[in-house]
């Protein structure tokens, strides 16, 4: 094998793949990543078992072939050689290295024989269809933040994508949770997702697909089954396994009657939470919150370190409350709100607490309360 990338264009493909790739191997090829090239093209192949990645990108190909070599250490020779230089990397079967070459900088890789490298089975997929970047982009950041980290209650560890009937009519929906929190976002049903499966995509498999959403003009191939996910451009393939567990039925912890309603400013609120959370003990970092008569006092009572206390205007016409909150999942929520108001809606200071963006009713947010 023998081909010649622009550095810019190689350090897009193998950065995508080095992410993909567990730091801490015991099968030394999953460690690699698989380099084929043919015609015009460069395919570079990472997987961890769980999640596979290919990226294609254009290439010099003077010779057709393929190895696989150290992904994080290719990524940093890449990294490192300067911008726009053109590199050329070209394969000895029989010396079993990998040679870099750009401008006068010259390294010799080990390889691994790419007949060893794992291809994940492409599995048969029940639902394909086709949604723009954007769209997918808020789904999964708009739901990310409430994933549980607790392995032992795996099937929280991801964020459930699936159909619903939302309040616009059939709906893609993406909800995540962790038990103190939760996240629902609706989006409108793309054609063809109709039969689609109820699947958990993994963290992870979250973290690497935002990569993929970046540009606001592609359109995403969805492809869906009981047991994998593929997300795939024209450039870029992300196929994962999907959680092997039933998700919770999140709508039973989702209130309905919470009648107090208190309108704020989401930048202004999060705002002061961050600065009264300052002098929280960061054990519990524990927030109060006290509204009446178109006001809110927030609150921070830590006998080791101190006192805080802000006062906001805010749209609230029901009777006084007093509810506690963990700060850091107000910050969190707060951080997702795009338009200008978040809506609380609350029922007593025991109960969960629901957030929405104004009127719009397709992303709704859940927290605990806390005892203050």
């Amino acid at each position: 094998m023998k081909i010649s990338i622009e550095r810019g264009t190689l350090l897009g493909a193998v950065g995508q793949a080095q992410s993909v790739v567990e730091r801490r191997n015991t099968i030394p090829i999953l460690a690699n990543v698989l380099i084929e090239a043919e015609g015009e093209t460069a395919s570079f192949r990472a997987t961890d078992l769980d999640i596979e990645v290919v990226d294609r990108i254009p290439a010099q190909v003077e010779q057709a072939g393929g190895t696989t070599v150290s992904a994080v250490m290719l990524h940093e020779i890449v990294r490192k050689l300067p911008d726009g230089a053109l590199v050329q990397l070209s394969d000895d079967p029989r010396t079993g290295r990998l040679t870099v070459q750009a401008g006068r900088s010259t390294f010799a890789l080990a390889t691994l024989p790419r007949e060893d490298f794992p291809v994940m089975a492409s599995a048969e997929y029940e639902s394909n269809f086709s949604a723009p970047a954007p769209v997918l982009r808020r789904l999964f950041d708009k739901s990310k933040f409430a994933i549980s980290t607790e392995e032992t209650r795996y099937y929280l560890n991801g964020v459930y994508m699936h159909v619903a009937e939302g309040e616009e009519g059939p709906a893609l929906r993406c909800v995540a949770t962790d038990g103190h929190r939760l996240a629902r976002i609706d989006a409108p049903l793309p054609d063809g997702a109709e039969d689609m499966p109820g699947v958990i995509v993994p963290r992870k498999t979250v973290g690497e697909l935002r990569k993929l959403l970046d540009d606001d003009e592609q359109q995403i191939a969805v492809s869906v089954s009981e047991t994998k996910v593929r997300f795939a451009t024209p450039q870029v393939t992300l196929t994962s396994k999907v959680i092997d567990g039933t998700f919770p039925d999140y709508t039973r912890v989702i209130p309905t009657g919470n009648a107090r309603r208190m309108e704020v400013d989401a930048a202004d609120f999060a705002k002061a939470v961050d600065r009264v959370a300052t002098v929280s003990s960061e054990r519990s970092r524990a927030v109060k919150m006290l509204i009446e008569d178109d006001r809110l006092v927030l609150s921070v009572n830590a006998p080791d370190s101190g006192a805080a206390e802000e006062e906001l205007a805010v749209a609230y016409q029901d009777e006084r409350l007093e509810i506690g909150f963990n700060a850091k999942y107000l910050l969190e929520i707060a951080g997702q709100v795009d338009r200008e108001n978040a809506v609380f809606l609350f029922n007593s200071s025991g109960d969960p607490t629901l957030m929405r963006e104004g009127d719009d009713t397709s992303a709704v947010y859940v927290v605990m309360p806390m005892r203050v």
